[in-house]
């Protein structure tokens, strides 16, 4: 390692040891991570601009860095699939009745998808105001190149019919390995079928079903108690991944296709502010929100991974938004996956607006309406992980008849715009959690004096 290299690994060094003595200070997690972004910002502004974009020591540098980066996102992903079963399955426990079940997870799943099209109405909008249009994009042999990749990547069995069979899991151990992209769905059904097996158990024996509660509860507190110590290192993970994102994003490219960048953040911003109004109508102090969940959408901006960002996001809901357990643990599960705001909303949206001139498409009424009913669908089952707009384009765009040419011209931009969509996705996730607890609690206080009216008839 050359000399420069070593350099700039002790100034890393230094900027850890910086924020673990912050930790001895008792300063607030979210502030450490506050911390963390910036200080990461600033070394990886350095690493571009004064070491260079492509230098030698660069690449040292960030090798080294990225050890920490990789091994705090490893850790994260470690925990989710024992953190989504476990927590299924004493939520189920916790439910009263079985039907409630489907009143949750039907309620998670149309909110889900009402604000992602709300979400692709702005990106459409954003589009048209920018006058984006894909044949501004210069194409060489490089992104026609990606365009052939991507083509090669297009999936076919994208049908309701074809997801809903995807969500139930043929091989659970397969699903654990996360072989599939809708491996955390199929997870969270089966932990909410084993979670009914064994409420039917607890029924039927009441030994039995202590002991059922008894391993479901020490399990869960051995794994929320892990999920704390993961997250406690966010600080740390935050500071490697932003040196790594802002040190490895092409300037030039910026530059270029800056125009898509602001109206791409601009949407964004805009439906930042639609959940803000959303959860104010139900009785939330917007403020006080964003102050809690500021650490989960911090860690969703430098990681680019909402499937990571799972433990983060049900912890918030249970403990800083007194979310119920059962609503938290299936908003958070199926938010990674389903109607993600961001990039299964808001980015195919802006592309199909993009592509439409060139294909000698008008902006109508009946071609926005069809294009909204395509991405609800196809917003089922995206992958919760980097990458997963450019697999809603890989749906979307095909569907109404388009090519998938502009994604590939706009993948070296990817990275900058997708941090901001996953934050997005995630408070998606997290905003639907809540509107689910308030849903479900007005239908229950309106269906109890109905209950009681009828226990009075019948006595």
């Amino acid at each position: 390692m050359s000399m420069y290299g070593i350099f700039n690994l002790v100034i890393f060094a230094a900027l850890l040891s910086f924020l673990f003595q912050l930790s001895k200070r008792e300063l607030g997690l979210s502030r450490r991570v506050l911390i963390g972004l910036m200080l990461g910002s600033i070394f990886g502004f350095y690493l571009q601009l004064v070491v260079g974009y492509t230098a030698e020591a660069t690449t040292e540098t960030l090798e080294w860095t990225n050890v920490v980066a990789n091994i705090y996102v490893n850790l994260l992903r470690m925990i989710i699939i024992p953190l989504v079963l476990i927590t299924m399955m004493a939520s189920v426990l916790k439910v009263e009745e079985i039907k409630s079940l489907g009143k949750i997870g039907g309620s998670v799943v149309g909110f889900l998808v009402v604000t992602t099209m709300i979400a692709a109405v702005i990106g459409i909008i954003m589009a048209s105001l920018f006058g984006l249009n894909a044949g501004d994009l210069a194409s060489g042999a490089r992104e026609l190149a990606r365009a052939e990749v991507l083509e090669s990547r297009l999936t076919t069995d994208r049908s309701i019919s074809q997801l809903l069979i995807a969500s139930v899991p043929s091989n659970i151990f397969a699903d654990m390995a996360e072989s599939r992209a809708t491996s955390i769905i199929a997870v969270a059904v089966f932990g909410m079928i084993i979670g009914i097996a064994a409420l039917l158990v607890s029924k039927e024996d009441a030994e039995h079903g202590a002991r059922i509660k008894s391993f479901v509860d020490t399990t869960q507190a051995v794994i929320m108690r892990l999920v704390k110590l993961v997250i406690g290192l966010t600080p740390y993970g935050v500071l490697a991944l932003m040196t790594r994102v802002i040190a490895t994003t092409d300037g030039g490219a910026i530059i270029t296709l800056i125009g898509f960048v602001v109206a791409s953040y601009i949407a964004i911003t805009i439906m930042f502010m639609i959940h803000g109004l959303i959860i104010a109508m139900v009785g939330v102090n917007v403020r006080e929100y964003f102050q809690k969940v500021w650490p989960v959408l911090t860690f969703a901006f430098a990681t680019r991974s909402s499937a990571a960002t799972i433990p983060l996001t049900i912890r918030a809901q249970i403990e800083e938004l007194n979310v119920p357990a059962p609503i938290a643990n299936i908003s958070a599960s199926f938010g990674a996956t389903i109607g993600q705001n961001g990039c299964a909303g808001i980015y195919p949206a802006m592309l199909a607006v993009m592509v439409a001139p060139t294909m000698g498409v008008d902006l109508d009424f009946g071609f926005i309406s069809s294009l909204l009913v395509v991405i609800a669908i196809g917003s089922f089952g995206i992958a919760g992980v980097g990458g997963g707009a450019t697999n809603a384009a890989l749906v979307v765009l095909p569907a109404v008849g388009f090519p998938v040419t502009v994604a590939a011209l706009l993948i070296s931009i990817e990275p900058l715009i997708d941090m901001a969509r996953t934050a997005l996705n995630v408070n998606g996730a997290i905003t639907t959690g809540i509107l689910t607890n308030r849903f479900i609690g007005a239908t229950e206080e309106d269906a109890a004096p109905m209950v009681a009216a009828q226990s009075l008839q019948e006595n």
